[in-house]
C-alpha cells in the first residue's frame, strides 16, 4: 500500500510542474502494484530525495509500440524507458497474446540482439520469459543483424521472433522488434493484442538461464543460420561482374556478420572492411556525433578522409546501420568527389535494374511488382510503369508493410521492395528490410555500369530523361521529453483540422488525410472522393498537378522518435530533351518547400 507521504509528495511535485504528463499517475501505479515491490525502495529514495526530474524521465509516458517495435532511452526503471522489466513485460505480453491466438502449448521464438549495450542482457531476459512461459526458445550466441532474424524465424519455423535493438538510434537507446511467424513485424490485429497484455502484465514468470541451456529449453544457435542465410541471400545474384572496387563500413554495428559475409560469399574480393567501424562497440566511437545513422552523411567522413589519404580506387562507399537491416550509398563522380544517393535513388536504380535482368533473361511477366511506401520517391512506381510491372505503393510507413504487400500478393512476382529510408528487400528468404541484398544489387549495378565506363549517377540521370525529375527532402521537427507528444499531437492537429492554403508560394490544391480516409480541396474547401485505405495517422498535401513542377508534402508523427517527419516530393517535367532545366526547376521548388514549411512549423510552435 503506497503511503499518503508518498502521494502528497507526488501530487505537490505534479502541482509544481516537476511531474509532467503521466508522470503521477505512473509512480502511483508502480509503488501501489505488488508485482513492481522490488522497485519500490528505489522509487521511494527518488522521491524522498526529490529527484523528480530523474523520476520525471522515468515515468512520464510508457513506451507503445510503433512502426518499428518498442524503442527508447535505457534506463534504470519505469514505463518510458527500456530496461529489464519493461523487456520482460513485452516478452510476457508476446508469450501470453501467443497463447491467446490458440497456440495453447508448445510454441517457439528465436531471439537475436545487435551490438548496443546491454543488448546481450536483453536478450537473455527475454528468452528467459520466453521459456518461463513454455516455448521453445533459439537464442543467437552473438549479435546478429535483424534481416538474419527475420530469416531464422522462416528457417527455424517458429511462432515468433524478437530482436533486440533500436536501429540506427543513439547509443543511450535500445528497443524490442516484435516478428510474427512469417518473419515479418507484427502488424494488426497482433501489434494492438500484445501492448494490450503487455499493459496487463502483473507478475512475469522467471527462470534460470543456466538451467534452461542445460534442459534445452533455451538452445543457443549461429553459425548454421549465418551460412544458410548468406546463401539465400547470393543465390539472389543477377550479374557476374565483379570487379568494382568499394569500401563497407558497419558503423560498429552487425554488418560484419551479414552485409559483407554476403559480400565475400558473391565473391566481391575487392570490397574492404573500414577497420576503424570494424569493432562491434554499442558507444559507436569512431562515428561522428556517436550517431550510427547511414542517412546523416557525416558518417561518411572518416571513410572519405581515408579513401583519400591511402588514394584507395574505391567507387562505393557503403555503410549498414547498427542492426545491418538499411544501407547508406555513397559514389565517387567524375570529379572524384564522393556523391551520396537518397534510398529513393538507390531504390529506383535497383528497381530498374531487376526489370531489365528479368527481361533480358525471359523471366518478366506484367505481373512482377514492386512495393513501397506512400512517403517513398513516386520514381519508383514510374520506373515499374515504364518497364510494364505493377507496384503497390499505397502503404502507410514502415516495413511491416511491405511485408505484408508481399505476403496477401504471394511472393512468385515479388520483385523488389523499397522505402525512403534506405530499407530494401528482395527474395522470399526474409520479410524485413536487408542491406545485404541492397550491398549485393548496388554492387553489381555498379560493376556493370563501370564496364561501360559509366556510374551509377549517369544511370539515375537515364532514368530521369525516361520517367521525369523527381527529387525529394526531408524535414523532421523534434518536440522531445514529457511535453513533447502534446506539441507534436498539436502540430497534427491544426494541419488536419486548419490545413494551410499555402506553404509559401506554393499553393495547396488537395490534402488527403489518412487517419480519417477524408480528401479536401483546400481552395474551395468541398470534399473529393474519400480515401478506402490503409488507414493511419498520416497527411499528404499536394500541390496543383497540372503544373510542369508537383510538389507532395507528407507528414506524420514517428512511431520510435519523439518527432514529426516531413517529406517533400519535387516531380518537374523534362522537355525537349533538357533534363539541366527540369533539375534546376525541381531543386528549387524543393528548396522553396522545405524552407516555407520549417517556417510554418516554427511560427506553430512558437505560438503554442
Amino acid at each position: 500500500m503506497i503511503s499518503s507521504d508518498l502521494i502528497a509528495s507526488i501530487r505537490n511535485a505534479a502541482a509544481a510542474g516537476k511531474l509532467t504528463a503521466d508522470s503521477p499517475a505512473n509512480l502511483q501505479a508502480w509503488l501501489s502494484r505488488e508485482s513492481l515491490s522490488a522497485f519500490h525502495p528505489r522509487i521511494t529514495a527518488l522521491i524522498q530525495q526529490e529527484k523528480w526530474q530523474e523520476l520525471d524521465a522515468m515515468f512520464w509516458t510508457a513506451i507503445p509500440f510503433g512502426t518499428g517495435g518498442r524503442r527508447g532511452p535505457m534506463g534504470e526503471m519505469g514505463p518510458a524507458t527500456i530496461n529489464d522489466r519493461t523487456i520482460a513485460e513485452s516478452a510476457h505480453g508476446m508469450a501470453v497474446y501467443l497463447r491467446s491466438t490458440g497456440c495453447v502449448t508448445g510454441g517457439s521464438v528465436v531471439i537475436a540482439h545487435d551490438t548496443r549495450n546491454h543488448s546481450a542482457r536483453f536478450a537473455a531476459i527475454a528468452a528467459t520469459t520466453f521459456a518461463a512461459h513454455g516455448l521453445k526458445v533459439y537464442l543467437f550466441n552473438s549479435h546478429r543483424a535483424t534481416p538474419v532474424l527475420s530469416f531464422a524465424v522462416r528457417q527455424l519455423h517458429c511462432s515468433i521472433g524478437v530482436m533486440i535493438s533500436a536501429s540506427h538510434n543513439p547509443p543511450a537507446d535500445n528497443g524490442f522488434k516484435a516478428y510474427w511467424s512469417n518473419g515479418g513485424q507484427v502488424i494488426a490485429p497482433h501489434d494492438k493484442g500484445i501492448i494490450r497484455e503487455v499493459e496487463r502484465a502483473e507478475v512475469i514468470p522467471e527462470a534460470d538461464f543456466e538451467q534452461c541451456l542445460q534442459n534445452q529449453s533455451i538452445v543457443l544457435i549461429g553459425e548454421a543460420i549465418d551460412a544458410a542465410y548468406v546463401q539465400e541471400v547470393v543465390r539472389l545474384s543477377e550479374s557476374t561482374s565483379r570487379s568494382l572496387s568499394a569500401v563497407f563500413t558497419p558503423l560498429h554495428g552487425v554488418g560484419e556478420t551479414s552485409v559483407y559475409a554476403v559480400i565475400q560469399g558473391a565473391g566481391f574480393r575487392g570490397v574492404e572492411l573500414f577497420e576503424p567501424h570494424r569493432a562491434a562497440d554499442g558507444n559507436f566511437p569512431n562515428v561522428p556525433g556517436h550517431l550510427p545513422n547511414p542517412e546523416n552523411l557525416q558518417v561518411f567522413d572518416p571513410v572519405i578522409e581515408w579513401v583519400h589519404a591511402v588514394n584507395h580506387p574505391a567507387e562505393l562507399i557503403l555503410a549498414s546501420d547498427p542492426d545491418a537491416d538499411r544501407l547508406g550509398v555513397m559514389v565517387r563522380d567524375g570529379k572524384g568527389k564522393f556523391q551520396s544517393l537518397s534510398g529513393n535513388q538507390v531504390g529506383a536504380l535497383i528497381t530498374d535494374y531487376l526489370f531489365r535482368k528479368r527481361k533480358a533473361t525471359g523471366r518478366f511477366s506484367p505481373r512482377d511488382y514492386v512495393v513501397e511506401t506512400l512517403v517513398t520517391t513516386p520514381l519508383t512506381k514510374a520506373v515499374a510503369a515504364a518497364h510494364g510491372a505493377r507496384c503497390f505503393s499505397e502503404l502507410l510507413v514502415g516495413f511491416k508493410y511491405i511485408a505484408q504487400t508481399i505476403e496477401e500478393n504471394g511472393p512468385e512476382h515479388f520483385v523488389f521492395g523499397t522505402e525512403e529510408s534506405i530499407g530494401f528487400l528482395a527474395g522470399d528468404y526474409c520479410r524485413d528490410k536487408d542491406a545485404s541484398v541492397c550491398a549485393l544489387y548496388i554492387l553489381e549495378l555498379a560493376g556493370e555500369l563501370k564496364a561501360e565506363g559509366r556510374t551509377l549517377l549517369d544511370q539515375l540521370d537515364d532514368l530521369y530523361r525516361t520517367c521525369g525529375y523527381y527529387c525529394e527532402g526531408q524535414k523532421s521537427i523534434y518536440c522531445e521529453g514529457p511535453t513533447g507528444k502534446g506539441k507534436i499531437d498539436g502540430l497534427m492537429q491544426t494541419l488536419r483540422q486548419n490545413p494551410p492554403r499555402a506553404f509559401g508560394s506554393m499553393q495547396i490544391s488537395e490534402v488527403a488525410d489518412y487517419q480519417t480516409g477524408m480528401r479536401l480541396d483546400v481552395q474551395s474547401g468541398q470534399p473529393l472522393p474519400s480515401i478506402s485505405q490503409p488507414r493511419g495517422d498520416l497527411l499528404i498535401y499536394h500541390s496543383d498537378r497540372t503544373q510542369s513542377v508537383r510538389v507532395q508534402i507528407a507528414g506524420r508523427p514517428s512511431g520510435t522518435e519523439p518527432k514529426i517527419k516531413f517529406y517533400f516530393f519535387c516531380q518537374a517535367d523534362v522537355q525537349n530533351g533538357d533534363l539541366a532545366a527540369a533539375k534546376l526547376a525541381g531543386d528549387t521548388a524543393l528548396r522553396e518547400a522545405c524552407a516555407a514549411l520549417a517556417s510554418w512549423a516554427d511560427a506553430q510552435l512558437r505560438g503554442s
